[in-house]
């Protein structure tokens, strides 16, 4: 699983990327946006923008804090250590990209919600694939494994479309936040499986 992970991340980003400077996919982007805006739905509007709410980083940091909290609690301190660093260095790593490639938002007439920062990658995409990711690597022994894995996905889907709903991305950049915690999280946790092997202790405990 983590290597597929880190497969489709590469090449998610790798389109996404270099699609920003593709006058064509540059056109679907556009177009997206501007498709979407004429279709909206007052319920459609109250999701997406409760969605906003809670996929900030403020309130993701409050989740994964109480998250790990509760993990050291149990004495599932490396289970801890590998979502508080999956949080923070996916952060880290989107925020160093959107720096890089200061892509402009969307025009503002399409925006319905207050944003800061570059659009290219889309900062919420990427804290809401992080939590999936998380959890199914977390979770993956379950015996309801392929039910939280659906609900994972589709947290992660249902974020990813609502800030393009919402004018604040292109459908490139939350692709990219997607990619970013793809990778991140995959190739964190092959990290800390071959170190923590190597120990013959167990990760990622069984639920």
């Amino acid at each position: 699983m983590p290597y597929t992970f880190i497969f489709i991340g590469c090449l998610g980003l790798t389109i996404s990327s270099i699609g920003i400077y593709i006058p064509f996919i540059q056109q679907l982007d556009t177009s997206a946006i501007g498709w979407i805006s004429q279709h909206r739905t007052t319920l459609f509007d109250d999701v997406a923008m409760f969605l906003s709410y809670v996929g900030g980083l403020p309130v993701m940091l409050l989740f994964f804090g109480i998250w790990c909290v509760q993990l050291i609690r149990s004495k599932k301190r490396t289970s801890s250590l590998f979502i508080f660093l999956g949080l923070i260095g996916g952060s880290i790593i989107g925020w160093i990209l959107k720096y890089l490639f200061d892509r402009p938002r969307p025009d503002s007439i399409y925006q319905m919600v207050e944003t800061y920062g570059a659009a290219f990658p889309s900062a919420h995409s990427l804290y809401a694939a992080v939590l999936s990711c998380l959890i199914m690597f977390i979770f993956y022994k379950h015996k309801h494994a392929r039910l939280i894995t659906f609900f994972a996905c589709l947290w992660a889907v249902s974020m990813g479309f609502s800030r393009v709903y919402l004018g604040a991305h292109y459908p490139t950049d939350v692709i990219a936040g997607w990619s970013i915690a793809l990778i991140w999280v995959a190739w964190l946790w092959l990290h800390f499986a071959q170190n923590i092997s190597k120990q013959n202790k167990l990760f990622l405990e069984k639920i």
